[in-house]
């Protein structure tokens, strides 16, 4: 079952390309904002989220059920923290980095604090990985499933000023108001990883693949995913049949 995590830079095309990979993989996709929709789903749609089964889930679907379970799982969803009801779960997982980055280590009970958080995000993060045929994008995927048998790390990345011309050009900015927010990010990026995992985001040694998106086409980038993603499959068949 393939497990991959893509990390990119504002700007390389991440979640462009990893849609297209997850597409070609015929696997799930999933990032922040599917994240927070599917926690959000908890609220409203729990009925039938139960009564369906699992092979004629949507993804949206399969994913408020992962939710859920997570939640009954976690000390953290117990009655007496009300943060993580299915408003507070979306909260949490819509974080940007930014946000994550900054959250207080102590604070009363009823609020968000550092510890819930990248608590909840590693449960949810494992458990997509134990559910398999997945590839997440972010949220420090590839630090939490470093250890992960057979999944495929991969970062994007590209020079500072492909990533400044990507994002004024999709966002409608200016040269200078780009590169303030292609500066920001990465300055949170930065910090949220080095605050819950003590590591450098871009240090090579977390990934298998490292793709310079400035010099490929996001299709070829897609394709280089698939590829090595489907060369650790055959690896993995072979150890099973080993």
């Amino acid at each position: 079952m393939s497990v991959v995590t893509i990390s990119g830079t504002l700007g390389s095309g991440a979640r462009d390309i990893g849609r297209l990979a997850a597409a070609r993989l015929g696997i799930d996709y999933v990032d922040r904002e599917i994240l927070a929709e599917a926690a959000r789903a908890l609220g409203v749609s729990v009925e039938a989220v139960e009564s369906f089964d699992e092979r004629g889930m949507s993804r949206g679907d399969r994913l408020a059920a992962l939710l859920r379970r997570v939640l009954e799982r976690s000390a953290a969803a117990s009655a007496a923290d009300p943060t993580m009801g299915a408003g507070g779960l979306e909260l949490l997982l819509s974080r940007t980095y930014g946000e994550a980055a900054t959250l207080p280590h102590e604070v009363p009970q009823q609020e968000l604090n550092a510890t819930l958080y990248i608590e909840t995000l590693t449960a949810i993060i494992r458990d997509l990985a134990e559910r398999g045929n997945v590839l997440i994008v972010g949220r420090g995927s590839q630090a939490i499933l470093r250890d992960w048998p057979q999944s495929l790390h991969v970062c994007c990345t590209a020079p500072a000023a492909f990533r400044v011309e990507a994002v004024a050009r999709r966002e409608g900015l200016s040269p200078a108001a780009s590169s303030r927010r292609v500066q920001e990010s990465d300055k949170n990026r930065a910090a949220f990883h080095r605050r819950y995992f003590k590591v450098d985001a871009d240090e090579p040694c977390l990934y298998d693949l490292v793709i310079c998106t400035g010099r490929f086409p996001q299709e070829a980038a897609a394709e280089l995913i698939c590829a090595a993603a489907r060369s650790r499959s055959v690896e993995e068949a072979s150890s099973q049949q080993a």
